[in-house]
């Protein structure tokens, strides 16, 4: 009986771990890594720009800030790999002119 289950252990971390890569490789709330690393100047934990690029704007304005929103408490991941102030990211999208979601407070 042990056998079955440490197959479909297996199986369902192979799922789990190709499941991250495939959204690795295509971005997180429709930002890809190349959107998400413009605007990391305006949010870095060391001598951050004053404001974010345009660049940084117009891939922020195609993302899902909702979906966003879901990552704020579990973003110690990014916000490490990056060198992230998690202050400034959620003050990023007023600076772009964008409105975050009510349920992102």
């Amino acid at each position: 009986m042990a056998k079955p289950q440490a197959l479909a252990a297996s199986l369902m971390l192979a799922l789990v771990v190709s499941l991250a890569t495939i959204e690795g490789a295509h971005g997180i709330c429709g930002l890809s890594n190349g959107e998400f690393k413009l605007c990391q100047p305006a949010v870095a934990v060391n001598n951050p720009t004053d404001s974010p690029s345009s660049e940084c704007c117009a891939a922020l304005g195609k993302a899902n800030l909702s979906c966003i929103c879901r990552y704020k408490g579990v973003a110690g991941v990014w916000l490490r790999k990056y060198h992230i102030d998690a202050n400034r990211a959620m003050a990023l999208p007023g600076k772009c002119g964008l409105t975050m979601p009510s349920n992102c407070s």
